[in-house]
C-alpha cells in the first residue's frame, strides 16, 4: 500500500489529507478574521456566508448579524442597474471580477463611507469573496484637489472648465438638471445664459496695478453670485474680466432679460476698494433657447457675438441675440472671407449707366457699377460688398480690375464709335489712394488697353476728397496732369469745404441725389432747394467745374436741373445700370435713353 488512507492510519512519512483540509480551512478562517481589510464570504443567492471583524467595524454592526443579509444592500450595489448586472455575472461565474465605488449604508440606513468594492468568486466554490476598503479619505483629497482645479483662485467662483463641464451636462440631459437649480420649478428644457464683459476694467487695472484688478474683479463675483443666488444659477469667472451666469431650466426669454437688468443695475453702483471708489459698467449678452439640439459651442458663440454687440451698440447694456442680425453677421463674415478669392474667380460683372447732357439728351458717358454674382448668395449689389472689401483690404485687387475691365471696354466703344466717344467714369476708393500706386496702376492700365486719359473719369467720395494732403493729393495732382478726370461723388453729404474746392484738381461735381428728390413733381417745389442747388452749380461754373446731377427719375426734374445750369444727369429716368452690350446698341442706334 502506498499513500492511501486505511482508516487505522497512514503510510510513514505522508500527511493525512483530512488534517491539511482542517489546517488550510483554519489558516484560511483566521487570516480572514484577523484581517485589516474589510471582507464578506457571499454566496450564489447574494446572501452573506460569513462577514469578518473589519467589515462590521465599517458598518458599525456585529459581523455575526451580517450572516444571511443580502450583501448588495449594504454596499450599495443595487442602486445603479449597470453595476447590479455586474455583480450578479460575477455571482454566477459568468464574469471574473467586479471593480466599483460604492457609498455604504451603516445600521438605520444611514449612509455611510465611500468604499472601493470587489467582487471576484472563490476557486473550487460556488462563493465569491467580497472586499470593501474605506476610500473616503483619498476621495476628499481627490475632491478638494478638484475643487481648486475647477474653481477660480481669484474670484472663488468656478473657472471655464467647470462652467463647460456643466453647460454640456445641462445641455446633454435637459429636463432632469445638473446643479443647484435642479429640482426647482418646473420642468422646461430650456437653457439661458448671460455673458458679460466689465467696461472700463483694462483701465482701472493699468492705473492702479493688477492687484487693486483681483479685489475688483473679487468684489464684482461677489455682487453676480448674490444676482444668481436667488434663482441657484452657476457663475463662473471664465477668464480676464469675463463672466457667465448659467439657468437651467429657463422659463423663457424675460427671465434672463430681468436678471441681465439686475446684474447690470448692480454692477454699476460704485466699489469700494481701499478707501477708493470705483465705478464700472458690464456689457451682456443674452441668450434664451431650447436646451435640447443646442451644442455647447454653438450656444457660446451665440453669447459672444451677442456681447459683441453689446459692446459695438455704446457698451453698459445688455442685447438680445437676435437670430436676423446673427444671420446678416454671418453673411458678412462669407462674404469678407470669399472677396479676394471671388476676384480671382470672375464672379464680378460690370454694369453701366448713362451719363445724359442735360441740354440735348446726348450721351456723355457711363459710370461703371460692380456686381457680384455670387455662387450662393446670387447677383449683389455694391452695398452689399465694397465696404467689406474696403475692411479687408481686398478693394485694392477688386478696385485695379474694376479699373481695368471698365477701360478695355472704353476702348472697344471709342473703336467702334470714333466720332461720339464717351467717357467711362470709375469709382475709386480711398484705401486704393492709400494702400497701391494708383497713378502707377492706372497709367499701365491705359497703356495696356490704348485708352486715351481724357476718356477716363475717377470718382472719389466727398469725404476721401475734402482735406487731402500728402501723398493722397499728390496723386490726384499727379492723375489730372495725365489728363485723366477727377469728380467728386455725393457731393454735399459730408464735409464740405467749398473753398477748398479752388485748391484741388477736381473736373466735377456730383450731386448727391438728396438735392434732387426736392425735384420731384409729385412734391411740392421747395424753393430752397433749387436756390442751393443753383448756387452750387454756379459756384462749379465759376472754378471751371462741371456738375452732374444724380438720382434723376423723372422728365420735371430733369427740365428743371438743365435749366439751372445742371450739365448732366445719371438716373432711372434715363436708364438703370445695364451690361455693356445694352450700351453699346445706344450708341449704335443713336437713341437717347
Amino acid at each position: 500500500m502506498s499513500g492511501t488512507l486505511d482508516g487505522q492510519g497512514s503510510t510513514p512519512g505522508s500527511t493525512p489529507t483530512t488534517v491539511t483540509q482542517c489546517n488550510e480551512s483554519s489558516d484560511f478562517r483566521a487570516a480572514f478574521n484577523a484581517a485589516q481589510l474589510a471582507m464578506a464570504v457571499v454566496g450564489r443567492d447574494g446572501l452573506v456566508r460569513s462577514a469578518n471583524h473589519a467589515l462590521g467595524e465599517l458598518l458599525g454592526t456585529d459581523p455575526a448579524g451580517l450572516a444571511d443579509a443580502p450583501a448588495a444592500d449594504f454596499t450599495g450595489l443595487r442602486e445603479d442597474a449597470r453595476t447590479w448586472s455586474a455583480y450578479r455575472e460575477v455571482l454566477l461565474g459568468r464574469r471574473d471580477r467586479l471593480h466599483c465605488t460604492r457609498r455604504l449604508k451603516q445600521r438605520g440606513g444611514r449612509q455611510g463611507v465611500w468604499a472601493e468594492v470587489i467582487v471576484t468568486p472563490l476557486p473550487d466554490s460556488c462563493d465569491a469573496l467580497l472586499s470593501v476598503a474605506d476610500i473616503s479619505d483619498r476621495r476628499d483629497l481627490r475632491a478638494r484637489l478638484r475643487h481648486l482645479r475647477m474653481h477660480d483662485p481669484v474670484t472663488r467662483l468656478p473657472n471655464r472648465s467647470l462652467f463647460f463641464e456643466r453647460l454640456t451636462a445641462a445641455l446633454a440631459a435637459p429636463g432632469r438638471g445638473t446643479g443647484r437649480a435642479a429640482g426647482r420649478g418646473a420642468v422646461t428644457g430650456r437653457i439661458g445664459l448671460l455673458y458679460l464683459d466689465l467696461d472700463g476694467f483694462k483701465a482701472i487695472n493699468d492705473t492702479l496695478g493688477h492687484r487693486a484688478g483681483d479685489r475688483l474683479l473679487g468684489a464684482v463675483a461677489k455682487r453676480l453670485a448674490e444676482c444668481a443666488a436667488p434663482g441657484g444659477h452657476l457663475v463662473a469667472r471664465l477668464g480676464g474680466d469675463e463672466f457667465a451666469l448659467l439657468v437651467e431650466e429657463s422659463t423663457g426669454t424675460q427671465q434672463l432679460v430681468d436678471l441681465a437688468t439686475r446684474v447690470q443695475s448692480r454692477i454699476q453702483q460704485p466699489f469700494d476698494m481701499a478707501g477708493q471708489r470705483l465705478a464700472v459698467s458690464a456689457s451682456i449678452g443674452v441668450v434664451e433657447r431650447p436646451a435640447a439640439g443646442t451644442h455647447a459651442t454653438e450656444l457660446m458663440q451665440a453669447a459672444d457675438t451677442t456681447l459683441y454687440w453689446a459692446k459695438a451698440d455704446g457698451k453698459a447694456r445688455w442685447t438680445l441675440f437676435d437670430p436676423e442680425r446673427n444671420a446678416h453677421r454671418m453673411t458678412r463674415q462669407a462674404l469678407s472671407s470669399t472677396l479676394r478669392p471671388a476676384v480671382e474667380r470672375d464672379e464680378f460683372v460690370l454694369q453701366y449707366q448713362p451719363l445724359v447732357g442735360l441740354g440735348d439728351g446726348v450721351v456723355r458717358g457711363v459710370e461703371a457699377l460692380v456686381r457680384w454674382r455670387h455662387p450662393q448668395f446670387g447677383t449683389l449689389a455694391p452695398n452689399r460688398f465694397i465696404g467689406l472689401a474696403e475692411e479687408t483690404g481686398a478693394i485694392v485687387p477688386l478696385g485695379r480690375w474694376v479699373l481695368a475691365t471698365a477701360c478695355r471696354q472704353a476702348r472697344r466703344w471709342q473703336l467702334a464709335h470714333p466720332r461720339e466717344p464717351i467717357v467711362v467714369s470709375v469709382n475709386v476708393a480711398v484705401r486704393q489712394v492709400w494702400d497701391s500706386d494708383l497713378v502707377a496702376d492706372v497709367a499701365a492700365i491705359l497703356t495696356e488697353t490704348g485708352l486715351p486719359p481724357s476718356l477716363l473719369q475717377l470718382e472719389l467720395t466727398e469725404s476721401a476728397v475734402m482735406g487731402s494732403a500728402g501723398r493722397p493729393l499728390q496723386q490726384l495732382q499727379q492723375l489730372s496732369d495725365m489728363g485723366v478726370a477727377i469728380a467728386i461723388d455725393d457731393f454735399g453729404t459730408g464735409y464740405s469745404n467749398l473753398a477748398y474746392l479752388s485748391r484741388l484738381p477736381v473736373s466735377t461735381l456730383k450731386l448727391d441725389g438728396s438735392f434732387v428728390r426736392g425735384f420731384r413733381s409729385e412734391e411740392p417745389p421747395n424753393p430752397a432747394d433749387e436756390t442751393i442747388v443753383e448756387a452750387l452749380v454756379q459756384l462749379a461754373h465759376r472754378l471751371g467745374i462741371k456738375v452732374t446731377a444724380e438720382c434723376v427719375e423723372s422728365a420735371e426734374q430733369a427740365e428743371r436741373l438743365g435749366r439751372i445750369g445742371c450739365d448732366t444727369g445719371q438716373g432711372w429716368f434715363y436708364s438703370r445700370p445695364v451690361p455693356a452690350d445694352s450700351i453699346s446698341a445706344l450708341l449704335s442706334t443713336g437713341v437717347r435713353p
